[in-house]
C-alpha cells in the first residue's frame, strides 16, 4: 500500500472461518487503506445474517449463525469503524464461466465423483461474476460509502439453480441428487435473500438473476 498508494482497493479476500483472515485482515487492510489515502470497497457475504427473517436489505444487522458469518460481520463492523468512507459490499453465491465452486460441485456431483445433494431448503440470490466485478468498480468510483448488497435479481435453491447450470452445460439434470439442509448436521441459515434495490438504484450495471445468466454457455 506504501509503495502503490492506489487510488481505490477491492477486498475479495477471504480465509473461511479463519478469524485472523476474514476478522481482522481486512480490518488491517482497512487502517493502511486510511493512512494511504485509497477508498476501500470490501466483499462481504450474506452468511452475516441467520435467515430469521429471510429478507434482508443494507438496513439490517448481522445475526450470524456460523464461524464464518461470524468472522464476516466482525470485518464489516472493524472496516466502517476505522474507516467510515469504505463500502461494504455484501453478495451471494457467486457463478461464472464454470469456474465457481458451485459450478463444480454440479458437475461433480452429476458425474458420481463427489458425495453429497444439492439442497433445495437452501435458499440465496446467485449473482454473476462479470456483474459482482463490474458493480464493485462502480461503487468504487462513486461516492458510496456503507452497506450495500449486490446479489442476483432471482431467488433460487441450491438445487434450483443446479439444474440451470446442468442444462446451461448440456449435463442430465435427472443425476443431481436433491437433499434438505434441514435433515443435515451442516450448520448455517436456510433462507436468505439480499434486497438490493437501494443499491441497484445507484448503479448502471444490472445485477441479473441465474434464470437470464444461465442461458448462455459457461
Amino acid at each position: 500500500m506504501a509503495e502503490v498508494r492506489p487510488h481505490f482497493v477491492v477486498n475479495a479476500s477471504s480465509g473461511g472461518a479463519d478469524w485472523a483472515v476474514t476478522a481482522e485482515g481486512p480490518v488491517r487492510l482497512a487502517t493502511a487503506a486510511v493512512k494511504h489515502g485509497s477508498r476501500l470497497v470490501h466483499v462481504s457475504s450474506d452468511a452475516v445474517f441467520s435467515g430469521a427473517r429471510v429478507h434482508y436489505d443494507e438496513t439490517c444487522f448481522p445475526d450470524p449463525v456460523t464461524p464464518y458469518g461470524a468472522a464476516k460481520a466482525a470485518a464489516e463492523t472493524g472496516i466502517l469503524a476505522v474507516h467510515p468512507e469504505a463500502v461494504v459490499a455484501r453478495t451471494s453465491l457467486i457463478i461464472g464461466y464454470g469456474l465457481s465452486k458451485h459450478e463444480r460441485a454440479v458437475r461433480e456431483l452429476i458425474a458420481g465423483t463427489r458425495d453429497g445433494a444439492l439442497f433445495t431448503d437452501d435458499i440465496r440470490c446467485p449473482v454473476h461474476v462479470t456483474d459482482l466485478a463490474t458493480a464493485l468498480l462502480e461503487l468504487a468510483s462513486l461516492d458510496a460509502v456503507g452497506i450495500h448488497h449486490l446479489a442476483g435479481a432471482d431467488t433460487l435453491s441450491r438445487h434450483e439453480l443446479g439444474v440451470l447450470i446442468a442444462k446451461r452445460d448440456g449435463l442430465d439434470v435427472s443425476r443431481l441428487p436433491t437433499g434438505l439442509r434441514a435433515h443435515s448436521t451442516l450448520p448455517g441459515a436456510l433462507d436468505v435473500r439480499l434486497d438490493c434495490q437501494a443499491t441497484q438504484r445507484k448503479l448502471s450495471t444490472t445485477l441479473r438473476g441465474a434464470r437470464q445468466f444461465c442461458t448462455t454457455p459457461a
